[in-house]
């Protein structure tokens, strides 16, 4: 993700701070007023409201008591726990609430330097490729002397205050953040990619094999800093925020604090024995009402664990809504994860490295269908692929991690308009050679679900070959921006399909312009043999067409190989026939297998068929045959 820094409303936090400090006066934010319409827009504040200042509200505020702690957080009267346990997941890695709250000891106050305090702060978040310099002053809402949203425990510590007001800002006020997602606030934070897991769907509680695999998975990603939440899906009829019998809460985000293996007994014992715990912490945004099951503060299995383990993973008995649990309890109970991901892209490193591509487009809506970029969902085969359209190259067998970003819209509830688009992509196979857009359906590989969130994301796992990614909103006709990253093992060349057809040249006068495009999809072949020998052959197919050539990779030892080669051709010489050569790899010269003559001088679609391999004169028959697909049309914007 580009690491450049842009300023808010064009708000240098320096600058200002610098003619505060001349002027010897206390900043007051006139893009954020202390007024009502920084609060709310659909309901009346909660009693009389007095902006205060942290000065006003004890003798000696601080950025931070004691240092950064996910227990700092309680959530007041703001339906924000999303935020809220996005924060306590953000205090437990340095390496994001530095990068969040920049030049955090510049912006503590100094009793010994009371003259520098210029009652201005800043905090950055990510959005939609670049992080966003966001400042404030210091002045927080309040109704009888008590902060009404976000606060700490302690009452002269104030960052996740002013967290949260930097956060309100970005987002149009504080009731704009009433309700969400904490994948965006964990985005937002980072830079990072959300995957979503859906526990109950995927039977993790009944399935022991793939609960272990899962923690595994949770384990390295906290250990290599990914941002984790939880929450438990309410049913149709639940009330909003319910609590159940065992202490959890539906309909509310919780932060998972830390993961780990905690070791039985007391001792060296401890060290001997076998058996370890699978275990997570949470905390509550509330800063209360806490789990009250096995492993609960105060419950008795934690006699199993030494004092010293005890200690070192930090159990407390109090209701500071900070819990364990074990994983199985955790598998039952909760219905959906969210792990917030840095996808390593460093060159010097020794875990798994994956080269990283951004692209920025839109859903635009146009009555000419060539030019519409808003077709909708696959529910919508008449408008899909005028959707935009992205290809890239898989070199090898390969992961891919893609995510789709679409620009955020809280910042318009106040114009009513404010709803995220259900959004979602498809992933398709397409020709080798393909350089313009897809007008026919091919081979769907893979696709992510729908859903109105800021970001979806998907993990696949692609054969070697060329990829259409087609990403869209659920309903057609709909406008928004969007943000595409493609993570794979080797540079992808992630690009925009932009034109329909080739673009006359001005040597198209000369060299005529294509007429016919087809399509030819070499399937599989049978029966191949090396001229002489018994071994089978390391064969390869090649394509070609008027000087343009597609080739697969080479099979090794396979007389029955599936080839799987598509190439696409834009023809100026319809007559002239299209040749499929099959050949066997060697280390001094390939050797001829065989090869077909395709005519393709008519309008066809999908036709196939197995035709018998011929000499290079077209008139020995040769060992073997080929399946091939092939579709052509006189209209280069069919396929």
């Amino acid at each position: 993700m580009p690491q450049r820094v842009q300023h808010y409303k064009d708000q240098k936090y320096r600058e200002l701070r610098k003619t505060c400090l001349r002027e010897k006066i206390l900043f007051e934010d006139p893009l954020f007023p202390t007024s009502n319409e920084s609060l709310y827009y659909t309901r009346s504040p909660p009693g009389n409201i007095e902006w205060k200042r942290p000065s006003e509200l004890c003798p000696d505020p601080q950025l931070f008591v004691d240092g950064i702690s996910s227990r700092d957080l309680n959530q007041g009267s703001l339906g924000n726990c999303w935020f809220v346990a996005a924060c306590s997941c953000l205090a437990t890695e340095p390496t994001f609430w530095k990068k969040v709250i920049p030049n955090h000891e510049e912006q503590e106050w100094d009793p010994k330097r009371a003259g520098d305090y210029a009652g201005i702060f800043h905090f950055r978040f990510c959005r939609f490729g670049a992080w966003l310099d966001v400042v404030i002053d210091d002045r927080l809402p309040t109704v009888n002397g008590r902060l009404i949203f976000c606060h700490a425990d302690d009452s002269r510590e104030f960052w996740c205050s002013l967290l949260e007001k930097a956060y309100a800002k970005l987002n149009g006020c504080y009731e704009a953040l009433d309700g969400g997602n904490t994948a965006d606030a964990l985005v937002d934070f980072t830079g990072g990619v959300s995957e979503p897991v859906a526990l109950d769907e995927e039977n993790y509680s009944g399935d022991l094999e793939k609960r272990k695999g899962l923690y595994q998975n949770l384990l390295k990603a906290h250990s290599r800093k990914s941002l984790i939440s939880c929450s438990i899906r309410p049913e149709s009829g639940d009330e909003l925020e319910a609590q159940m019998g065992c202490g959890l809460v539906k309909g509310h985000a919780y932060g998972v604090t830390d993961v780990r293996k905690v070791r039985i007994g007391e001792g060296l014992m401890s060290y001997f024995n076998k058996e370890k715990l699978y275990m997570v912490r949470m905390r509550n945004p509330w800063g209360s009402t806490e789990w009250n099951g096995p492993w609960s503060d105060a419950s008795e299995e934690w006699k199993k664990i030494s004092k010293s383990e005890r200690e070192k993973i930090g159990v407390t008995v109090r209701d500071d809504g900070e819990f364990w649990m074990n994983f199985e309890d955790f598998s039952t109970y909760f219905t959906d994860l969210v792990v917030c991901r840095q996808i390593n892209t460093s060159l010097f490193s020794f875990h798994k490295t994956w080269a990283e591509a951004t692209r920025f487009s839109e859903w635009i809506v146009c009555a000419y269908p060539l030019q519409n970029r808003s077709g909708g969902c696959l529910n919508y085969r008449d408008t899909f692929l005028q959707n935009p359209q992205f290809v890239f190259n898989v070199p090898t067998d390969d992961s891919a991690l893609i995510s789709l970003q679409q620009q955020d819209r809280r910042l318009h509830r106040k114009e009513g308009s404010g709803q995220n688009l259900s959004i979602g992509f498809e992933i398709f196979r397409v020709e080798l050679n393909r350089e313009y857009r897809m007008h026919a359906f091919q081979q769907k590989v893979t696709g992510s679900t729908y859903v109105n969130s800021r970001s979806v994301f998907l993990r696949a796992e692609l054969k070697q070959g060329r990829y259409v990614v087609v990403p869209s909103t659920f309903e057609p006709a709909q406008s928004g921006k969007f943000l595409l990253r493609l993570f794979t093992e080797k540079a992808a060349k992630l690009r925009e399909l932009t034109l329909d057809q080739p673009k006359p040249s001005f040597w198209s006068c000369c060299l005529s312009y294509p007429n016919r495009v087809t399509s030819v999809h070499v399937h599989s072949a049978a029966g191949l043999q090396l001229p002489e020998s018994s071994d089978p052959p390391d064969a390869y197919a090649v394509i070609s067409s008027e000087g343009n050539k597609v080739k697969s990779m080479v099979h090794k030892s396979n007389g029955n190989p599936d080839f799987d080669l598509k190439g696409l051709f834009y023809r100026r010489h319809e007559k002239k026939p299209i040749k499929v050569q099959v050949w066997s790899s060697s280390f001094l010269r390939d050797v001829f297998l065989g090869q077909v003559t395709i005519a393709a001088d008519q309008n066809q679609s999908g036709s196939t068929c197995t035709l018998q391999l011929l000499d290079k004169s077209n008139k020995q028959r040769k060992p073997g045959a080929l399946l091939i697909e092939v579709s052509s049309s006189d209209d280069l914007t069919a396929l």
